[in-house]
């Protein structure tokens, strides 16, 4: 598979929880990626658990007042820009960048006092990805090409 070059921010599309082009940061430093999420119930129905979340900060231009649901979760300890270790839910969906769709994982954290609701880590990065620092929005500026 070829490697994208891609700059240090990026769009990236969320399709099933109807994100489309946010801006997000690639930070080489984080292993696993994550996005802005104030909201987050765990819940237990019919012997289920089921965790539900609101993506985005409720300013952001993309927000929408609406609660993505799903079984496929877990928790993970993470240490934060801080330092300190948190620990926090984490959950995998598909996403789109470069016109190409893949399975990622995202954990759901409070980024109000960060520059960007998404961060993506060396997880999504790995095997697809190369990062040139001095670009920004090189998947913007991709044409994919005609199968």
């Amino acid at each position: 598979m070829e490697k994208h070059v891609i700059g240090r921010r990026e769009k990236i599309s969320i399709k099933p929880w109807g994100l489309r082009l946010v801006s997000a940061k690639v930070d080489t430093g984080a292993y696993t990626s994550a996005i802005h999420c104030e909201e987050v119930v765990e819940k237990e129905t019919n012997g289920e658990k089921i965790l539900e979340f609101k993506v985005l900060p409720k300013t952001h231009r993309l927000f929408k007042d609406e609660w993505i649901r799903t079984k496929d979760y877990s928790q993970k300890k993470v240490k934060n820009s801080f330092g300190q270790t948190e620990l926090r839910y984490k959950v995998s969906t598909k996403v789109t960048m470069f016109g190409e769709e893949f399975e990622a994982e995202f954990t759901l954290t409070d980024r109000s006092k960060m520059r960007n609701a998404i961060l993506i880590g060396r997880k999504l990065l790995k095997e697809r990805f190369l990062v040139d620092v001095d670009q920004v929005n090189l998947s913007r500026k991709h044409k994919p090409t005609p199968k």
